[in-house]
């Protein structure tokens, strides 16, 4: 979610997003920079690979980068690079040998570890970005974009950051350590992208994504120990909305609990869920894993901007690529506006432990029954409303009472939230040894111009519980 700060503690605004209790992880001690004592190292020789070298041929990736022609390679050797790259370059593979101490340090004074800015079909892969005051790994206003086995650990505002870009695969992503998400992906429909594979945690969010969406996956990912998990969703503060079609399946979502991270004000208020969509709609959201958080396991809420700059768009809107909706002039509505999370269909999830509930609707002066959000084949306990799969079934029609168990979200705005931590120095789990790219030496280019992968989702079934 983008750095939008929001008037809350103010009864009439309505930003509703979760905050919940202090529950921490096990793991709290600290570490500067990773290790590669137990794993074993992959092949550095790179023998016969054609490849711009650094620092054999360039003594820093900039300069690499700035000599590269557009399908060429780059290859980093271990060691700790003390760079913002700026890469305007298309189609170029920049690789790491070894993921685990190939390490770009921002030393807290740089912005962003390599920041991919219009440069199409560009991948990043194989590397650990840690200490820079935004981002670890940035592409932005690109068409095709890779980041494949990366490591992002204390960054002050995202790990993994793909804005206003399309035709997107980011796979094998370890993050930590960020206020706002560990992994985002906003402003693009249709996006075209898929997120895969990664593990996101004690982080404001694990997952946000504003204003993103068609064909796009979130899947076969863990989010865990984040304010909260994943975060979709929509705010005319941003272009091309309203959030619409995400698509999250498969994911592993626990304990998004943890009041000791950094955090921004919208992270403090979604604290305690496992899946929020905060005025999303038309979202798909199946076959996940969810349990144990303070609020909500899933959860459908309001979104109510206080200073937009339009109008919610009608739904016969939503269709409208962000291309186009780029050319309409939005007009100051003059007032608040209220996003309902609308049209979501929720299947097939296992949810246990969520203590508000696990499935949550709600919305602040709409009458939930009219939203359009259904619910089938969920094993859960509780909802609110109560027997939410009778009054919402995706293939029959409803009956019951959306008044029983009809859930006031109001007082969210009231609780007392754990207040953020300075990115800088907050407690976070020693850094792992984390998998390597096979063959990282000896593979030959691939910038990102096959992207995304195809995925069988019928394939993608509940993950297990970890031990």
């Amino acid at each position: 979610m983008r750095r939008k700060l929001i008037a809350a503690a103010v009864a009439a605004s309505v930003f509703i997003v979760g905050c919940g209790g202090d529950r921490k992880s096990s793991t709290t001690t600290t570490a500067a920079t990773p290790t590669s004592d137990s794993m074993p190292a992959p092949d550095t020789t790179g023998a016969e690979l054609a490849a711009l070298r650094v620092p054999g041929d360039y003594p820093t990736i900039q300069a690499a980068v700035d000599a590269a022609k557009p399908g060429e390679l780059i290859l980093i050797a271990p060691g700790t690079y003390h760079e913002a790259v700026q890469v305007s370059t298309d189609q170029l593979t920049i690789r790491g040998l070894d993921r685990n101490t190939v390490v770009l340090d921002g030393k807290f004074d740089l912005d962003n570890g390599i920041r991919i800015l219009g440069a199409k079909g560009v991948a990043v892969e194989n590397m650990t970005a840690m200490n820079f005051t935004k981002n670890g790994f940035f592409w932005t206003g690109v068409d095709g974009y890779r980041g494949s086995y990366l490591t992002t650990y204390r960054t002050g505002d995202y790990g993994v950051y793909a804005f206003d870009s399309v035709n997107g695969q980011i796979d094998h992503i370890y993050a930590a350590g960020s206020p706002d998400a560990g992994v985002y992906i906003g402003e693009c429909y249709p996006c075209n992208a898929v997120l895969s594979d990664t593990v996101s945690e004690h982080n404001g969010l694990g997952y946000s994504g504003t204003n993103s969406g068609g064909n796009l996956l979130i899947i076969n990912s863990t989010f865990r120990f984040n304010r909260a998990g994943i975060v979709p969703n929509s705010g005319s503060y941003e272009l091309c909305y309203p959030e619409r079609e995400t698509t999250i399946i498969g994911n592993l979502v626990y304990s998004n609990n943890q009041g000791d991270t950094p955090a921004i004000d919208v992270a403090l208020l979604a604290m305690g869920n496992g899946i929020i969509v905060p005025g999303g709609v038309l979202n798909d959201i199946e076959n996940n894993l969810v349990y144990d958080h303070d609020k909500g396991g899933i959860s459908l809420v309001p979104f109510l901007e206080d200073d937009p700059n339009d109008s919610v768009p009608a739904p016969e809107k939503w269709s409208m690529t962000c291309a186009e909706s780029k050319q309409v002039r939005p007009v100051d509505p003059g007032g608040a506006i209220l996003w309902d999370s609308m049209q979501n269909t929720v299947k097939g999830n296992v949810l246990e432990n969520n203590r508000g509930a696990d499935i949550l609707v709600a919305s602040v002066g709409t009458d939930t029954s009219t939203l359009g959000n259904c619910f089938a084949g969920n094993t859960f306990t509780t909802s609110l409303p109560k027997n939410i799969e009778m009054l919402a079934p995706c293939d029959a029609t409803g009956t019951g009472d959306w008044a029983d168990g009809a859930y006031d979200i109001l007082p969210w705005l009231t609780e007392v939230h754990p207040p953020s931590v300075d990115w800088k120095t907050s407690s976070l789990p020693a850094l792992e040894l984390q998998e390597n790219m096979p063959d990282a030496a000896t593979a030959p280019a691939r910038p990102a111009t096959d992207v995304p992968m195809t995925v069988d989702l019928a394939a993608i079934t509940v993950p297990k519980k970890p031990a």
